[in-house]
This record gives C-alpha cells, structure tokens and sequence, in this order.
C-alpha cells in the first residue's frame, strides 16, 4: 500500500513530524538506523516534560504513543535508496523492501567531527560537551575550558563563565580580535595559546588537560565546538541544496520545511543552524504541516 509520507529518522524530529499525521489519519511509515546524533550522553536535558531522561527512554516513550495511532509504521533499519517516481517517490530499505509515498521526510541528523585530542573522543557527550543549554548545569560551578575549533569558539567562550571560570584555549589559531577580548576579559576568561594536546581524567571525568610544552591545568569540564557533516548521504543524493551554518553545511528549506526538491522536506539538526532536541521537535512539527498541507492541495 502506497504511504502518504514516509518519514527517515525517529528521533525528535522526526517523531514530532510523524505525530502530527498520523493524527490527521495519514499513512506514515517510520524509518529509523539507530544511531541518533545524541546516543553518547546518558541523559537529555532542556526538552519540555522530559528533563533529564535518557535518550533511549525518550525514544521508547515516544515511539509508544506514536504507536498508539493505527495509521503509522516503525521499521527499524537502514534506508540504501530514494527514487524520484512520476508522482512521488520509492524509498528502498537495506533489509530488501520498497515503498512507494508521496512525500519524504528527512530527519537524518548530523554526525560531529571531534577534534584530534586525546581523550575528547572517549568522554563527549559526558564532560567534554558543546552545548552549555544542554549539559551545561550538570558541570556548573567548575573550573571549566572551551577548545577552539573555529570561530565560533569565541562566542561559546563568552556565554560558559556563567557556568564556571573559563580558560579559552586558541589552539594557537583562533585569536580573539581587540573587541573580543576585551569582551571576554569582562566576562572574566582567561587565555591560554599553547595547544591542548591530550585531556586527562579517571574514568569518563575531565581532571585537567596537558599542552604542547607539557603543562597541566586542572579543570573539571570541557567545551569542543565539533564541525558537522550530514550523517546520511541521502540528502545529497535527492539533489537538494545546502546553506553555511555555524558548524557545518544545513539543508535549505522554506518556511514550511519543504527543500529545494519538491516533495522533499527536512526536519531537525540538519535543517536548522541553532540546534538542540526542542529546535529538532519544533522543525518536525513544521515538516509533517507542510507535507500534510500539501497532501491536501493535490487532492484538488
């Protein structure tokens, strides 16, 4: 049976997209890899109701009442394929079955490109994390650090001694300009040139980090502004366009969610350049409108 829409990603934004068809009694089927952008952290925290919860009990939570509504389908595997058809599209799922639908969605997500430091790796998500909004109150009153990456380091330097006392770390790459320093000297940063090299810490913990000439400075919790690439190439391959964000390459869409590819929406990280699970869910919301908004027109 042909699908109305057929949604590629069950996390927040893509589960938000698929909740508001299935209540206007769409068909809708759910394609969803397992490898959410926040699988590294063991809580979620800023999302309405849900502060603090594992993102594998929001998943469950939220898969359960999305289940609920007789009109929708969970697979849980990988999509290999999209065909643009004369009217829609076949999407072909790496277990061997096509579907045919009339519109897509996308909510595929962004994978995070980590700096080249020791010890970063094995602890984001956990001390070493990007987003102060996030994970920010679980590190306060800290001594804590933020490792340039790229510009945009400097304004996260700005914001985190409000969580803690701050050392900006350039790199030796990324210096502040005249304004921003003396904006972040204000703000009580310190600064530190020398390269970090390697995070140090027992377990999971940050303790301190070491630097090319092999000083220690002790800290309790790190910031890393990671680039961002699509985590799914299926993007790409519908042809739709890219904009610059802050971090990495977003998708173009209008006002309704809808890319450059008629029929092609895209929800959460990878069409919005301010991200985290409440901007995700709210662009879902947009996404399953303005397909629906759209099933209805071509009914005309």
């Amino acid at each position: 049976m042909k699908q109305d829409v057929v949604i590629i990603g069950g996390s927040f934004a893509g589960i938000s997209a698929a909740t508001q068809l299935v209540r206007a009694q769409r068909k809708v089927t759910v394609i969803d890899a397992g490898k959410p952008r926040n699988r590294f952290t063991d809580h979620s925290h800023g999302f309405l109701g849900l502060d603090g919860y594992s993102p594998a009990a929001i998943k469950e939570k939220t898969w359960q009442q999305l289940q609920a509504y007789e009109s929708v389908n969970i697979i849980e595997d990988k999509v290999v394929d999209i065909n643009k058809e004369v009217q829609g599209f076949t999407v072909k799922i790496n277990n061997g079955e096509t579907i045919a639908c009339k519109k897509i969605i996308l909510a595929t997500g962004l994978k995070d490109e980590l700096p080249d430091i020791k010890g970063v790796k094995a602890r984001w998500g956990k001390s070493v994390i990007h987003c102060p909004y996030c994970h920010g109150y679980e590190l306060r009153n800290r001594s804590l650090g933020v490792i340039a990456t790229g510009p945009l380091s400097l304004h996260q330097a700005g914001m985190i001694p409000d969580w803690g006392v701050t050392t900006y770390f350039s790199q030796g790459e990324y210096q502040p300009d005249s304004e921003q320093k003396l904006f972040l000297q204000q703000r009580g940063v310190s600064f530190e040139d020398m390269p970090v090299v390697e995070v140090l810490g027992d377990n999971l913990e940050v303790s301190a980090v070491k630097l090319t000439d092999d000083r220690i400075i002790e800290l309790g919790g790190l910031y890393v502004g990671p680039k961002t690439h699509m985590a799914s190439p299926l993007v790409e391959l519908l042809g739709c366009e890219f904009t610059d964000g802050p971090m990495g390459a977003v998708v173009v869409t209008d006002d309704f969610k809808q890319t450059t590819v008629a029929g092609v929406f895209a929800a959460g990280d990878i069409a919005n350049p301010m991200q985290n699970a409440t901007f995700a869910s709210a662009s879902g919301v947009m996404a399953g409108i303005g397909a629906h908004k759209q099933l209805i027109h071509e009914l005309l």
